[in-house]
């Protein structure tokens, strides 16, 4: 294996930590914190279904949307209004524990670090502003400007002309198998962070890199350059 020339990381789950969601999420659904994973598999669902109707809506909305929807599905009735002031607490999520110390190591040793995220471009310009992780990356992509989203592949192609590199001079760190699925199936390469709850998806090819956080995969990256 060569290094990369680019190593783009997914942000939601991957960089930040969802389980400080949890309680606005869970308070919304009746106190059902356990119904967090459902709300957010269902948010990736309908962008998903905007994507392949060839439309465009933020992901901030579509989660506010999918919100009510698991919400409905448990006899509780909530407002667009006050589904929207429980997703907002997206924009404030602590960064994991290794994170920064992985991002500081990455950029020590001269890689090029680039966040691609389904969240809207002031969405995570504010969640990084917030998590104190802005200064560590080289550019911030949103799918906004392509107007699709991971994992379909032309957000992956847009990403690498946008960056001036070949397919295979990418690798996309993430922590979703979808998300790695996408990128292999692109040309890129993957590393795949096992967050709690995460797995790869079976049919799809493995990526070269599987640790359980992202410390070990700058370690692996670093590794590469030797």
């Amino acid at each position: 294996m060569t290094a990369p020339k680019v190593v783009f990381f997914d942000v939601n789950e991957t960089l930040l930590d969802l389980g400080a969601i949890k309680k606005s999420i869970g308070q919304a659904l009746g106190n059902r914190e356990d119904l967090t994973a459902l709300w957010f598999t269902t948010m990736l669902h309908y962008s998903l279904v905007t994507t392949v109707g060839g439309q465009y809506t933020d992901f901030g909305t579509i989660g506010a949307a999918a919100l009510r929807m698991v919400a409905a599905n448990q006899g509780i009735l909530l407002t667009e209004a006050e589904a929207k002031v429980a997703v907002s607490s997206i924009t404030s999520l602590p960064p994991h524990p290794e994170v920064k110390e992985a991002l500081t190591a990455l950029r020590n040793a001269g890689y090029t670090l680039v966040a691609l995220t389904n969240s809207s471009t002031k969405g995570v310009e504010t969640q990084f502003k917030n998590a104190g992780l802005t200064a560590f990356f080289d550019q911030i992509l949103s799918v906004e400007e392509v107007g699709k989203y991971k994992p379909d592949t032309a957000v992956y192609n847009w990403a690498a002309q946008k960056m001036g590199v070949k397919p295979n001079e990418c690798l996309m760190v993430a922590a979703h198998g979808w998300d790695i699925a996408g990128a292999i199936w692109a040309g890129w390469r993957g590393a795949f962070t096992a967050r709690p709850g995460q797995q790869l998806y079976p049919l799809a090819p493995l990526p070269e890199i599987n640790e359980t956080d992202l410390l070990k995969i700058a370690e692996k990256l670093i590794s590469l350059q030797k």
